[in-house]
Order: structure tokens, then C-alpha cells, then sequence
């Protein structure tokens, strides 16, 4: 009966805001419990590098966060108080850690595969400029050369095999 004399002046709108708090403040605790349960150190051991850094700078800056609401609360602007500077600093560090794992997860680029394929498209490039030049009659510019006529074995196969150098290697 106390608590309906305590909760008589308090407004309907106010007392349905206090309900949604106490359920959210409920869904939270239910949301912790797996990290309360468990001690610190044994926390860590699961966790890498990175999962350290986020989990420390969440509990800062829920902290800092938690400061800000009760300065407001007591009638401070938390906006002219260190603890501004605080959240924004905390913020910039999460920004880098995001950073760090964004960049882990790019792909990296592979520089064999990228020389192959810039090799084979010059090769076929090469091979084509020849071909229509060929059908049109013209000599290429590499044929317009003076060269000593070859008469080793290896140099009239390799004039024959229209091939890239890579796949006649590959045939041996």
C-alpha cells in the first residue's frame, strides 16, 4: 500500500518510460550474464588480440557513457566536461580498430597470379596484331628486321609453336 501512496503522484507517461527502462535494463542483464559468469582471466584466454581491444573499449565507453547520462542527470551540460573529450577519444580508437580489421580482411592480391594474366593478355594481344597482319598482307614490325636466318633445331620449333613461352615450358 506504501508503494501505491509513492507512485500516485508520479504521471502515467512517465511511469509507462520507468516500465520500458526496467525491461530494457532487464534484457541487458540477461545479455551479460555469459560475461559475468565468467571470470576475467578466463575471458581473455578465449579471446585474441583484437576481441581484447573491442571488449576493453566497449566497457570504456560504456563507462563514459554511463557518466555522461548521470552528469546530465545532476544538471551538468556533460558537453562543457572532460568527459566529451573522453567519448571522442574513446570513439577515435574504436574507428582505428574497425580500421585494422577492415584491412585484415581485404583481399590481398597476389602478384604471380597478376603477372601471369598480364603476360598472357600481351601474349594473345601480340598473337593477334600478327594475325590480321598477316591477313592484310603487312609485314609486322618484328619481321621488318634484318636477322640472320636460324638454323638451329630449338629456333625453327619456337617459329612453328605459336604458343606462349609459359605452356611451352610446361609441354617439356
Amino acid at each position: 500500500m506504501a508503494t501505491n501512496k509513492k507512485t500516485a503522484n508520479i504521471p502515467d507517461e512517465i511511469k509507462e518510460k520507468l516500465a520500458s527502462l526496467d525491461t530494457a535494463l532487464a534484457q541487458i542483464e540477461t545479455v551479460f550474464q555469459p560475461l559475468l559468469r565468467t571470470s576475467q582471466s578466463e575471458l581473455y584466454e578465449k579471446l585474441d588480440a583484437m576481441d581484447k581491444a573491442k571488449l576493453e573499449l566497449a566497457g570504456v565507453y560504456t563507462i563514459n557513457s554511463l557518466f555522461w547520462t548521470y552528469l546530465n542527470i545532476c544538471g551538468v551540460n556533460p558537453k562543457e566536461h572532460g568527459v566529451k573529450q573522453e567519448l571522442d577519444r574513446i570513439r577515435s580508437y574504436m574507428d582505428r580498430a574497425k580500421n585494422i580489421q577492415d584491412l585484415a580482411k581485404a583481399p590481398k592480391i597476389d602478384r604471380a597470379a597478376s603477372k601471369r594474366f598480364v603476360k598472357s593478355a600481351l601474349w594473345k594481344a601480340a598473337q593477334k596484331q600478327a594475325s590480321e597482319a598477316d591477313k592484310q598482307g603487312e609485314t609486322t614490325p618484328s619481321t621488318d628486321k634484318a636477322e640472320a636466318p636460324s638454323t638451329s633445331k630449338a629456333d625453327t620449333e619456337d617459329s612453328k609453336n605459336t604458343e606462349p613461352p609459359s605452356k611451352k615450358r610446361r609441354k617439356r
